[in-house]
């Protein structure tokens, strides 16, 4: 290859990567595989071998790669969290032993081999023995302060038993499969987006910004690697991890200590063999040196340590017939398309089904009904068809073209330009109104026990609820409800007093349950707690409302379209008059002029959680926002205020402490 043809194809490669990375690390959100990531970056490296002139620094292969997300504190390392370089195979192991055997002139060494937890790296560091910060790894010299949210992890201790003033420990936090496939069950009952695999969804989780998420989702921790080794005389790294566990934080036991590069690849095909039978997501062993006296003589590259390597398992991937390829409709009428399969076994169950996403997935990768296709498990998880075969028979099966009516109701589809997914537009269409139903009673919403997907699929076909405001009047149906399958007096009685407990909701529940576009559970609290009521709401214009912080055009162009709906108006005013509280309700007497409209900043670490005391502000009438400003009353600073503390400073910004917030409290 010549050198202008290498530049452009490193240029194209660091592109593909950085946006992988971004995906990967800011959005938690892949839109590629790790096979398919390793790939182009083994081939970029490849490159850079081949013409070192053109490595640059911005190169994802000089880089440990991550973002820090703006909407936390950062945080500087002690020391860079590296990523690992990789092996994919016996011979690639056998390499990074020959490599360490040569560098400190000896015929064998102890290794030990861990699993790779498939979770988010982070640095937990004690001060005076209480829990001081947790830290994402951020880009490798700069983390996230994600400590309150941490916190929230019951396996993390907030205090440990030592005589070091500090303490830090690095690990991995991570979801449980279990826990994982009930957060997609909600996620899907809600007509959100699924999580990828567990590691997008702990990544995700622990980005929250509100803790009490964090603590619903019932996040683990692995950790594995003790930082303090000279002040303990630790040797070894099997002895670190004694250590780690006296302090009371969790360890993986599967770890162990082996004799040789050949008992690492025995305890290898081991836990290749059984990982699917494992409570949480691995997908690579790693492999240290034992013996810490070594590490510096082996050394580091700008990235990576050299005395360590992480071995990854190769995704696998079956091939099957597509039998059918079917479109469902969502509560807000986007299609996704799916695949019936002929059944076929990958990783360790058996898969009939599997999501093709929308059009432009299946017409990108031309997979035609009738194909042979390739699919895996997106993070083991997932079915997801990969690409058709493209044998003999391919040619011959007809090119597969988008629905172009709704499978339910037969409206036409509609696409709007720019956006890749079709929408049914029918409001009167059953599963649109099914799942709006679904939507509308679930917890984050009107919080209705009772009404599960059945109860209100039966009372649709019954004709006993037709929209949202029929469950407000179901009292009157008693007797036909009580005759349904399944139910009974009791069960309906419940029903009732759960109703009508939802009917005093402060309105940002029902307005969320409402299922207008792009308004989720966090934007609908800010519309309310601004205009205080929906009847306001419905009076308010696109400019103002555009405005409003953490709101922004698209979801005011939709909230507008939606309220000059004349149905949806109707709806509105029927629920009003069945007796559904349409205000604002948190508020009440907390708020005073003290309080009202004021900005303010919260850093450092205070007493409780910073949702605590955005809550609290909130709730007093003040506005809560992430960034110093001219614009800002207050800062309240806590321990450790950072960067946000010195331009609060410049700017004049008043900086209070927890206590004078207290006082202020007492006065108003």
């Amino acid at each position: 290859m010549k050198i202008n043809e290498a530049k452009l194809k490193i240029t194209e490669l660091t592109e593909k990567l950085n946006q992988w990375n971004l995906e990967y690390y800011e959005d938690d959100n892949p839109s590629v595989d790790d096979v398919e990531y390793d790939l182009a970056l083994k081939e970029l490296k490849s490159l850079e071998t081949q013409f070192p002139e053109l490595i640059s620094s911005e190169s994802p292969t000089q880089k440990v790669g991550g973002f820090i997300a703006s909407k936390f504190e950062k945080y500087e390392h002690s020391q860079p969290m590296l990523s690992l370089g990789n092996a994919f195979n016996k011979e690639d192991l056998i390499e990074f032993d020959q490599q360490i055997l040569k560098v400190t002139n000896s015929d064998k060494h102890n290794y030990f081999a861990e699993l790779k937890i498939d979770g988010l790296s982070i640095s937990l560091i004690y001060k005076n023995k209480k829990l001081f910060k947790a830290v994402t790894r951020g880009d490798g010299l700069v983390g996230e302060d994600v400590t309150a949210n941490v916190k929230m992890i019951k396996e993390i201790p907030h205090e440990i038993e030592t005589d070091e003033e500090i303490v830090e420990v690095r690990g991995e936090i991570y979801l449980s499969k279990d826990e994982f496939a009930k957060i997609n069950q909600k996620r899907l009952a809600a007509n959100e987006p699924i999580f990828a695999n567990p590691r997008n969804a702990a990544a995700g989780t622990l980005r929250q910004l509100d803790s009490r998420v964090v603590k619903e989702r019932n996040l683990k921790a692995f950790l594995y690697f003790y930082m303090n080794r000279e002040s303990d005389s630790i040797k070894t790294h099997e002895e670190s991890l004694e250590l780690i566990k006296r302090l009371g934080l969790p360890t993986n036991n599967e770890g162990k200590l082996c004799q040789s590069i050949e008992e690492v690849w025995n305890y290898i095909e081991k836990y290749t063999q059984i990982r699917n039978d494992l409570p949480y997501e691995i997908d690579g062993i790693v492999i240290k040196i034992n013996n810490f006296e070594l590490y510096e003589k082996i050394g580091y590259t700008s990235k990576t340590p050299k005395w360590a390597i992480a071995f990854k398992f190769p995704a696998e991937i079956k091939s099957t017939k597509l039998i059918d390829i079917f479109p469902t409709i969502g509560r807000t009428g986007r299609v996704t398309y799916n695949a019936q399969l002929e059944p076929v076994q990958i990783a360790g169950t058996t898969v009939r089904a599997a999501t093709l996403h929308n059009a432009d997935f299946i017409i990108s990768r031309d997979i035609r009904i009738g194909s042979m296709v390739k699919i895996k498990k997106a993070g083991d998880i997932i079915p997801e068809v990969i690409s058709s075969i493209n044998d003999n028979e391919f040619e011959k099966l007809a090119i597969w073209k988008p629905a172009t009516n709704c499978p339910d109701c037969e409206s036409f589809l509609e696409k709007t330009p720019g956006e890749v997914d079709q929408y049914c537009i029918n409001n009167n269409c059953p599963k649109k109104i099914i799942k709006s139903l679904e939507h509308f009673v679930s917890r984050d919403a009107m919080n209705i026990e009772g009404l599960s997907i059945k109860i209100l699929e039966k009372l649709y076909g019954e004709k006993i609820i037709n929209d949202v405001a029929d469950i407000f009047k179901i009292e009157k149906f008693e007797k036909q409800i009580v005759e349904l399958e399944n139910f009974g007096e009791k069960s309906f009685k419940n029903l009732i007093t759960a109703i009508q407990k939802s009917k005093n909701n402060s309105s940002e529940r029902l307005l969320f349950g409402l299922g207008i576009r792009h308004v989720g559970k966090k934007t609908a609290k800010v519309l309310i707690k601004n205009y205080k009521s929906i009847v306001n709401l419905m009076k308010i214009d696109f400019q103002e409302l555009s405005q409003i912080y953490d709101i922004g055009v698209v979801v005011a162009q939709s909230l507008v379209d939606w309220f000059l709906v004349e149905e949806n108006k109707k709806l509105i005013e029927k629920i009003k008059n069945l007796g559904v509280n349409l205000d604002y309700k948190n508020e009440a007497e907390s708020v005073s002029e003290l309080f009202l409209n004021q900005i303010f900043v919260i850093t450092g670490t205070l007493s409780k959680s910073r949702n605590h005391f955005r809550d609290l502000l909130e709730n007093n009438g003040a506005k809560v926002t992430e960034s110093i400003s001219k614009n800002a009353n207050y800062l309240l600073a806590g321990e450790d205020g950072g960067s946000k503390l010195a331009k609060a400073k410049n700017l004049g910004v008043k900086i209070i402490s927890e206590k004078d917030l207290i006082n202020m409290m007492e006065e108003k």
